[in-house]
């Protein structure tokens, strides 16, 4: 693709969707200032900022928007709920489809459907629904564990379980936010995140991106709290083959589960092994967020980012 292309000229009316109902709604808003922002920049005058509510469909339909760049996060935002909406009303959007962001929003379906390529490494997890018995369940995992909500992120309703008695408390906190929850062996690894990107027919990963969170794993505190996480980009503690490799595997999760446009997959790295985590179908956007970062390092700027993901916009996904 030309650089500098655009799917729509500068006239475009370009609705910039944040804020929400999840409880990543601030965050959300911070990415949604700064994604509007960036098509000020690109010259886009009559991009607006539309803060979701219940009453997001006739916001939409009196807008006369003709595009919408997704800046949601967590339900409703990132679940197909929102883009099932704008399939109706034929407003072409960023990011996922209906299907595709269903799926990745839960971290329990994601790993069904990407167990059936053996490549990819998952961790051996357990799956509980409300009212069953979380010990039970867990009677096969080796400790510590995480727990985490099934449909949530931004680390929210997270807690790392040491020893059984600890359970039990992780399980009623992750609860809070979803009846279901995710329960998975906990590597003691480091983070690494990939930006999975697209232009025109070409799908390809950013650099990898390494985190050392300041406290004793990556919660919400050291990821959006400036400093309390080193970023490492690209990452220099992986082998050039693990490198390699866990580009294609992003790539892979990211087709594999029918993604659009723009995802970034996470994982867990030790002794130079990657283990899935999860794939997350709208980024972050934030002045502390991992996309615009990984981004940054391959020469494409913010602005760059956000015209690129815009160009990505469709319907029927």
């Amino acid at each position: 693709m030309e650089k500098n292309y655009r799917k729509y000229g500068n006239d475009a009316k370009i609705a910039v969707l944040c804020g929400g109902l999840s409880s990543e709604k601030e965050v959300s808003k911070r990415s949604g200032k700064n994604v509007h922002a960036a098509l000020k920049r690109l010259g886009y005058n009559n991009a607006e900022i539309v803060e979701v509510d219940e009453n997001i469909a006739e916001k939409l339909k009196a807008g006369g928007y003709i595009a919408a760049y997704n800046a949601l996060h967590g339900k409703y935002g990132e679940d197909g709920c929102i883009q099932g909406i704008l399939e109706l009303l034929k407003i072409p959007y960023t990011g996922s489809g209906v299907m595709a962001s269903a799926i990745c929003m839960n971290k329990e379906y994601t790993k069904k459907v990407l167990s059936t390529d053996k490549e990819i490494p998952l961790i051996k997890s357990v799956f509980v629904r409300k009212g069953e018995d979380v010990l039970k369940a867990c009677q096969n995992l080796r400790y510590p564990l995480i727990t985490k909500p099934v449909c949530e992120g931004s680390s929210f309703g997270m807690t790392k379980v040491n020893k059984p008695e600890e359970l039990i408390p992780a399980y009623e906190e992750a609860v809070k936010f979803n009846d279901d929850v995710l329960i998975e062996e906990f590597i003691n690894g480091f983070f690494i995140t990939v930006g999975v990107l697209e232009e025109q027919e070409k799908t390809f990963a950013t650099e990898i991106l390494e985190i050392r969170p300041k406290n004793e794993w990556y919660d919400f505190e050291a990821k959006y709290t400036k400093g309390m996480s080193d970023f490492i980009v690209p990452s220099t503690s992986l082998s050039k083959e693990s490198t390699e490799k866990i580009k294609e595997l992003s790539v892979k999760a990211h087709l594999l589960a029918g993604c659009r446009g723009v995802s970034r997959v996470d994982f867990m790295v030790k002794d130079d092994k990657p283990y899935f985590l999860e794939i997350n179908t709208s980024p972050g956007m934030t002045d502390t967020s991992d996309l615009p970062a990984q981004s940054k390092v391959m020469g494409i700027s913010y602005d760059d980012l956000v015209l690129m993901i815009l160009n990505s916009t469709d319907l029927n996904k």
